[in-house]
């Protein structure tokens, strides 16, 4: 007899995985099937079978970016296995001045209210509040010539795409531009099919890359709701609360058990076509959605998201803070076998926690109130972050990086503020680890008064080159748009030479 819950196609109801639904912007990974469009069980053609047969799990699942993968592997595609990133996306755009930049013997309306530090690289200095970096910085590359001429934020587009044309405030098609991290997942997949390849943690849709002309199935796997993390207000405060694992809660009275029952239903349906099956795409569809549920009902996704399975020792190294758990959930995530891993470092919804206006009245902050409390908090996740995969042995195909929208005015006292600085896409700082890559340098420089890149420019095409190079991405791949039309290539840029 069929289970009466199956007849009606078994859905999960809570996979919004952010407040502000934005119909774009908020589709997640799983959404590409339209599980909860219901069709009936009158086929009339294959893609109609297979919409049927597949409802039950579409709101679960990523069969087809699983079955692009294989798809992938089997053209023999480089897969890179074990290669992943961690993107630390500082949403609202550091000032390189006050961090990796400094500009110690200018006048104080130039180099700002912070000191400078001395670091493992003789010569080299940075900020008084990146310690722990300046102690590690062998390890880190540097790069102070980067071009965000065309980046802006809300959204931030430019620089997770490499592409100065996706910049939906002057281009109408611009969020249509696919981020670094969807690209690889559709052309390298995941390292393990139990895991998704693409995985954020989102403050808002307007801060992190997503899939637009490749399809919604490369969207990320939004992590919010998949870990019970603390709650925090637009302004940093701990409310106490602690969210939910949401996503991985099945509804009353629905087992694993009924589940995976259903998968039986759906390989009957399977068999009824099979005969009409010359190409063998319903057992492939089989093959795929199979995993596809192993993804989400088995124990290795849903551990890789449990903070708690985390040795109490390591926890607290990390810290207690939402951004050092998230970043601690990041590493498990690397190692459990996700390919890419955007975080989200902001409080606030808007434009980002990270954009240091200083405005009387505003919530951000200028350098002192805003950005100070920030930078002692990322020195500590970050070189937390880089020890703990060196000791785990998989800093070499980790590639860490750090980094936000553009620079700052290289003058401080912007906007009426007393020692704010408004956005400044010149010139921009950011630094890389791990990867394998030759790093112990600064790559680039700026003015004397940090307000123009004065040698080596980096554009946001060459950082994209970058990672898809780590990442066994070929440079020559490319994407059509939504009317079919292909050739649009995945990037424009070469690969930082003196990285390799």
């Amino acid at each position: 007899m069929i289970d009466s819950q199956a007849s009606h196609g078994f859905q999960i109801a809570k996979l919004d995985m952010h407040s502000g639904y934005n119909p774009q912007h908020g589709n997640h990974a799983f959404t590409a099937l339209h599980a909860r469009t219901r069709e009936g069980l009158v086929m009339h053609d294959r893609r109609g079978m297979l919409k049927a047969s597949m409802a039950g799990l579409a709101g679960l699942s990523l069969p087809g970016l699983l079955k692009n993968h294989a798809l992938a592997n089997s053209a023999g595609k480089p897969s890179s296995k074990g290669k992943s990133v961690i993107l630390l996306w500082l949403a609202g755009g550091p000032s390189h001045i006050d961090t990796w930049d400094p500009k110690p013997d200018r006048p104080y309306e130039n180099r700002g209210p912070f000191g400078v530090t001395s670091t493992r690289l003789p010569g080299v200095q940075i900020c008084e509040h990146l310690p722990k970096q300046a102690a590690m910085l062998d390890k880190v590359s540097i790069l102070r010539s980067v071009d965000c001429r065309g980046s802006n934020h809300q959204p931030n587009k430019v620089m997770q795409t490499g592409d100065r044309t996706a910049a939906p405030r002057v281009n109408p098609k611009g969020d249509r531009i696919p981020c670094f991290a969807s690209i690889i997942a559709k052309e390298k997949g995941a390292n393990d099919k139990a895991m998704p390849a693409y995985v954020a943690f989102e403050k808002h849709s307007s801060h992190v890359g997503y899939a637009g002309y490749l399809g919604r199935k490369y969207n990320p796997f939004l992590a919010n709701k998949a870990c019970r993390l603390p709650v925090y207000t637009n302004v940093g405060v701990d409310t106490g609360q602690m969210s939910g694992a949401d996503i991985f809660a099945m509804p009353s009275g629905l087992t694993v058990d009924r589940v995976h029952n259903r998968r039986k239903l759906v390989k009957q349906f399977d068999r009824m076509k099979s005969g009409l099956d010359i190409q063998g795409d319903m057992e492939a569809h089989d093959e795929y959605g199979q995993q596809a549920a192993d993804m989400l009902l088995g124990r290795k996704a849903q551990e890789a998201f449990d903070i708690t399975r985390e040795p109490q020792k390591m926890r607290d190294l990390y810290g207690d803070h939402l951004w050092c758990q998230q970043v601690l959930i990041a590493r498990r995530l690397v190692e459990a076998g996700v390919s890419f891993v955007t975080l989200d470092l902001s409080y606030h919804t808007a434009s980002g926690t990270w954009d240091n206006h200083g405005i009387p009245g505003g919530v951000y902050g200028g350098i002192t109130k805003g950005l100070g409390p920030l930078l002692p908090l990322f020195d500590h996740f970050y070189t937390t972050l880089i020890t703990d995969l060196e000791q785990r042995g998989l800093l070499d195909d980790t590639l860490v990086i750090a980094m936000g929208e553009f620079g700052r005015t290289p003058n401080i006292g912007t906007q009426e503020s007393v020692d704010g600085r408004n956005h400044w896409p010149v010139v921009m700082s950011m630094c890389l680890a791990g990867g394998g890559l030759r790093h112990g340098q600064v790559i680039g420089s700026s003015e004397r008064d940090g307000s123009d890149i004065r040698t080596r420019p980096i554009t946001p095409g060459d950082i994209g080159a970058t990672i898809y190079k780590h990442m066994g991405v070929p440079l020559d791949v490319t994407y059509e748009d939504e009317k079919g039309r292909p050739n649009f290539s995945i990037i424009d840029g070469e690969p930082l030479k003196e990285l390799f």
